[in-house]
């Protein structure tokens, strides 16, 4: 059995695309808007309701990305601005208190509403912020009122959920200076994820475990004084190298015994290396490339590169934070172009004149480039879907193996009918 230590010190030659230039693209973008990070965050913040303050698109988008049937009661709405609230003709923060008073009236199980802007919403220059305090004054105790942009203007896609993030950090609680250390999972984990983490910090020895956003308003972990706070350097948690990565940089922060790590990690790690071998069949030496969506496209392609032999040729990405990717950049093969933002026509050239066996996409390009015989993988499941973690390996590698085996599947047919 390998030593975690000797997966994770492997290193591709050449330093990977750790000094790499990068392609930086200012153009027309196809993306979702920061709007779409509610579709995961209602659902991990059981007490929060999301309240965007928009139009009957962005109401729309929001139906459409969750899937919610109509006799459902989800935990986000929208207070639609109509043409009147664009030309100012009635007092839009009049209404808005008269929507959330009814709103909080309705629903008390509401113990954290966020009034979240939109594109309508920052073209007008509605300070939701100051709506926001004034509303946390009319509701409080009962209800905290807080505000974000997920505004396309501002935001895109998973973006929103970073900001609703920054919200909630002046919320949490101080810890003192006699506060045993705690270690702070950020970032909306679905539940099944964070339990199976929290389970193996817990064999490591590792207790004090708390999550941003938490499950309720109540829960909100506290952090150090003047919200201080050390980021653990470690690849994103995707596959067996990546989730034995991660953790094994939270084991060494709190000091766990190397042997006891290994220990804990070594049936999981194992689990998700032979459920791998399964879909390298499909994937070894296919070539990928990545159109910017969701700010993991970095981390996904070390994960196919790496674990299941897949060649990116671009990997694009809406912002490259090299701090975070500090350990994953080394781990891409050196050919790889990096993009950042997006110019979408350029891309798409460039897409064409590759003509990658897989391309990595929003819905809206999708479409095209199919029919132009390009398979193509929608992004927006990579997000929605569990994905992290040693148990959910198979499942994130299935994502991609799923269009190569349909393409694999409808090519006969194609040919016979042609």
């Amino acid at each position: 059995m390998t030593a975690p230590a000797a997966l994770l010190d492997r290193s591709p030659a050449s330093g990977g695309c750790a000094e790499s230039p990068v392609l930086r693209e200012r153009g027309q973008r196809e993306v979702f808007c920061g709007l779409t990070g509610i579709v995961w965050l209602h659902r991990k913040m059981q007490d929060a309701f999301f309240l965007v303050v928009g139009s009957r698109t962005c109401a729309h988008l929001i139906q459409s990305a969750a899937g919610v049937m109509i006799f459902a009661e989800p935990r986000f709405g929208t207070a639609i601005m109509e043409e009147k609230d664009l030309a100012g003709l009635t007092d839009a923060n009049e209404e808005l208190d008269r929507v959330v008073g009814r709103l909080l009236e309705r629903r008390p199980d509401i113990k954290l509403l966020f009034l979240v802007g939109s594109c309508p919403s920052e073209v007008i220059k509605l300070d939701l912020a100051r709506a926001a305090g004034r509303l946390n004054d009319i509701h409080a105790p009962h209800t905290r009122v807080l505000n974000y942009s997920g505004s396309g203007i501002e935001t895109t896609f998973t973006q929103g959920e970073d900001a609703c993030l920054a919200a909630l950090v002046p919320q949490m609680p101080t810890l003192s200076a006699a506060d045993p250390a705690r270690l702070l999972i950020v970032g909306a984990l679905p539940d099944v994820v964070e339990d199976q983490f929290r389970r193996l910090f817990a064999q490591m020895g590792i207790q004090h475990v708390d999550a941003l956003p938490a499950r309720r308003i109540e829960d909100l972990p506290g952090v150090g004084p003047d919200r201080g706070a050390q980021r653990l350097e470690a690849l994103f948690p995707f596959g067996a190298e990546g989730t034995t990565d991660w953790l094994h940089s939270a084991a060494k922060a709190f000091g766990v015994d190397e042997m006891l790590f290994r220990s804990v990690v070594a049936p999981g790690r194992e689990r998700a290396a032979r459920a791998l071998e399964r879909f390298r069949p499909a994937l070894d030496g296919k070539s990928i490339f990545f159109f910017p969506d969701s700010q993991l496209e970095i981390p996904l392609a070390r994960f196919l590169s790496r674990e299941l032999g897949m060649v990116p040729l671009e990997v694009g990405t809406p912002y490259l934070h090299r701090p975070h990717l500090s350990r994953e950049l080394p781990l891409l093969p050196s050919a790889t172009v990096l993009s950042e933002g997006q110019d979408v026509d350029r891309q798409l050239d460039r897409c064409r004149a590759v003509r990658p066996d897989l391309s990595v996409c929003g819905l809206g390009l999708a479409n095209p480039l199919e029919m132009e015989g390009l398979t193509t993988k929608w992004s927006i499941e990579l997000v929605f879907s569990p994905v992290h973690g040693f148990d959910q390996a198979a499942d994130l590698a299935e994502l991609f193996a799923r269009p190569m085996n349909r393409k694999g599947r409808l090519s006969p047919s194609i040919r016979g009918a042609a």
